[in-house]
């Protein structure tokens, strides 16, 4: 019985030692924690506790186990810890009564530190500002390395860090693309013929199309349609047309003559001659500077002002020449043959700078990038498919694109970075790509509704649509290009197109 009093009473005795070491303070460097005999007990360093009991906790390392301190990370000194500042300010606290933890232990020289380090990075700040600021005028996140120090979901207004509606820009709509054609014309006895060269739209807005023999000519601007010309002789259909400047329209015939209209007076200036078969393609270098091919495989440079205008003959092809098409600066001329030739010509050369043997088929579709110098999209036919992007600088085949269809037109856009394609076997379609630069494309749209081959593709003045002929006897409209700013003008001339579309037939 005294042995059992003896050992309650010692329990006793550590039981309210263990009561006062919870009620004292802890930190990490006074306690320790060890398994003794099986039973988890808390041994202190307080003055409490023996020497002995302290001696036989360190005398058996065996049976003890020692626990990693709990880290409690403090807060460095950094810049960001400066938006603590504007917290004090929103509170309407002057910052000289306000004595942060970090304070404390900080000295006076320190302090000041803190404090002109704050006016050197943060901007000026008035009691309106917020840190947190929820508005319903914006909802961009500003960045935080617009403002060093300054972290908020929303700049107030006012402070660099935000951004004026103005400056940000307005995102540019979505522009929505017509799958279907705005009107469908009729265009009876339009020849089928891949390397015949039919339609052109004039920058006064005069759409002239050859059907058979004759020369159809459309005035969008008074909605009339009259007969320009219709040739002599059986068979001597017209092969190719091209508007000059003003009222002056070139034709084209079989029997290789070319002949310059007068619109506007509806009369011919003046007959040309000089090639031994049909004039399949023109094009005006100039105001003064007519350039033609034919079935004969030469190309010839008329000075349509001079009595002998025949001026030079370009020899580079071996059977017709199907396309011909001067670059906008009239630096460069582009021709394309039944032999699958690509030509690259420079003005006052009889020779061709460069002379490109990739495609498969007859190269027909030819056209410059406005926004672009040196870059040139060419077509191939049946047997090709492909329609190719050079660097017409080294001749540099930038991308090669396989449209499964024979490629009969190309047209670029000058309003985005866009083109359309015409295609004929297999599919009849037309193709907007969207250009990504360095000879990149992507398809936007195929737009689908004629029966047969799309032979021949035009572009309006505006820009904004372009006039498809098929050999199914249709003209069909499709307005798929970005529209022009809309200033007095412009929009004049978008009616006048749209009084154009309201015809119904030709002829």
């Amino acid at each position: 019985q005294a042995e059992f009093q003896g050992s309650q009473q010692l329990w006793i005795r550590v039981r309210r030692a263990e009561m006062v070491n919870e009620m004292i303070p802890e930190s990490p460097g006074n306690l320790s924690f060890t398994k003794v005999s099986g039973n988890p007990q808390r041994i202190s360093n307080s003055p409490f506790r023996g020497e002995s009991s302290r001696k036989k906790s360190q005398g058996s390392p065996a049976k003890s186990q020692q626990l990693p301190d709990r880290f409690i990370p403090r807060r460095t000194e950094d810049p960001k810890d400066l938006s603590s500042f504007q917290q004090d300010k929103i509170l309407g606290a002057n910052s000289s009564n306000i004595v942060s933890c970090n304070d404390v232990e900080t000295s006076p020289a320190k302090h000041d530190y803190r404090t002109a380090l704050k006016n050197i990075i943060l901007p000026p700040f008035s009691p309106k500002d917020k840190i947190l600021n929820l508005t319903m005028q914006s909802t961009e996140i500003s960045s935080p390395s617009s403002s060093p120090g300054r972290f908020s979901l929303c700049s107030p207004p006012g402070s660099p860090s935000s951004v004026s509606p103005a400056r940000l820009g307005k995102k540019r709509a979505v522009r929505h693309i017509p799958k279907s054609p705005d009107k469908i014309l009729d265009a009876p006895d339009i020849v089928d013929d891949y390397y015949l060269n039919l339609l052109d739209w004039s920058p006064s807005n005069i759409l002239a199309v050859a059907l058979g023999q004759s020369v159809f000519l459309w005035n969008a601007t008074t909605g009339t349609t009259h007969k320009l010309v219709e040739t002599v002789g059986v068979g001597n259909i017209i092969t190719s047309l091209t508007w000059g400047t003003g009222n002056i329209l070139a034709i084209g015939t079989h029997s290789a003559e070319i002949q310059l209209w007068d619109v506007a007076a509806s009369s011919p200036t003046r007959t040309m001659r000089g090639h031994m078969s049909r004039v399949a393609s023109m094009s005006w270098g100039s105001p003064s500077l007519l350039t033609t091919g034919s079935r004969d495989s030469m190309i010839l440079q008329h000075d349509v002002r001079a009595e002998q205008h025949k001026i030079a003959t370009l020899e580079g092809h071996r059977q017709e020449v199907c396309g011909l098409k001067w670059s906008p600066q009239f630096n460069q001329l582009s021709s394309g043959g039944n032999d699958n030739l690509l030509n690259i010509w420079e003005p006052r050369q009889n020779r061709a700078r460069l002379t490109i043997e990739r495609h498969c088929a007859a190269v027909k579709a030819l056209a410059w990038c406005p926004f672009q110098h040196n870059i040139l999209a060419s077509g191939g036919g049946t047997a090709d498919r492909k329609i190719c992007l050079w660097n017409t600088s080294n001749g540099t085949c930038l991308n090669e694109v396989d449209t499964k269809s024979q490629v009969c037109a190309i047209e670029w856009s000058v309003h985005d970075k866009e083109f359309v394609s015409s295609h004929g076997f297999t599919h009849n379609q037309l193709i907007l790509w969207k250009y990504m630069g360095c000879g990149r494309v992507q398809k936007v749209t195929e737009l689908t509704g004629h029966q047969a081959r799309v032979l021949h593709m035009v572009k309006s003045p505006d820009g904004t649509t372009v006039a498809s002929a098929a050999a199914d006897e249709t003209l069909r409209f499709w307005r798929i290009f970005g529209s022009p700013t809309r200033s007095a003008s412009k929009l004049k001339d978008e009616q006048a197109c749209r009084s154009l579309l309201g015809t119904n037939c030709i002829r």
